[in-house]
């Protein structure tokens, strides 16, 4: 990992471990609910590994707070700039893209706004998120191809597309020059699934 990517790694690290406990859970409890191992959860808690966007997203759904939350420092404040340069790189393409999260609101009903760079022939995949998931972009330079289940959607210089995020899906960069698109993802009743079945389940 480079200088900026650990220092990221080591604030998630230790935004997951506050938020766990402060929920006064262990580490089994929420690699539990979480649906990961308990080996990656120490690792993220250690800030010695650069957790995957489904792994944070994962993650912060279990804590109930929102994946903006895990990569952005506390604040009381209800207005939040975030300056160029300034946005959290959650995901990076071999041969160059990038995937930067600028910034979210809070939970339970959480709007993330990201910054996505592909090079030609990057592509990243994306599992079905949370229920009710919707994801809304668009395509600021060249060519975009985004696959939603079993269809697929060419998309050019300012087209967008609307699409559930409960689904699995993709972004993919078949041409040969640069592709940049803004991609807004909201994703309702964060953390509040398993906070449902907790109540849901008989008492000992």
């Amino acid at each position: 990992m480079d200088e900026n990517t650990q220092i990221l790694a080591h604030s998630i690290g230790a935004r997951v471990k506050q938020e766990r406990l402060g929920l006064q859970w262990t580490l089994d409890q929420l690699a539990e609910h979480a649906g990961i191992s308990r080996r990656m959860l120490v690792n993220v808690e250690q800030g010695a590994v650069n957790p995957s966007i489904g792994t944070l997203l994962r993650l912060s759904d279990a804590l109930g707070v929102g994946l903006p939350a895990l990569v952005e420092p506390p604040t009381a404040k209800a207005v939040k700039i975030t300056r160029r340069g300034e946005g959290a790189e959650l995901w990076s393409g071999k041969h160059g893209g990038r995937g930067v999260l600028l910034g979210g609101t809070r939970s339970p009903n959480v709007i993330e706004l990201w910054d996505w760079t592909l090079k030609p022939g990057e592509r990243h995949g994306s599992d079905a998120h949370v229920a009710g998931t919707e994801e809304l972009l668009q395509v600021l330079e060249g060519e975009l191809t985004v696959q939603v289940g079993a269809e697929i959607y060419a998309l050019s210089e300012s087209d967008a597309l609307c699409f559930p995020g409960d689904e699995p899906h993709s972004y993919e960069n078949n041409s040969d020059a640069p592709l940049r698109f803004t991609l807004a993802v909201f994703e309702p009743g964060v953390g509040t699934s398993h906070r449902q079945l907790e109540s849901d389940a008989p008492a000992d």
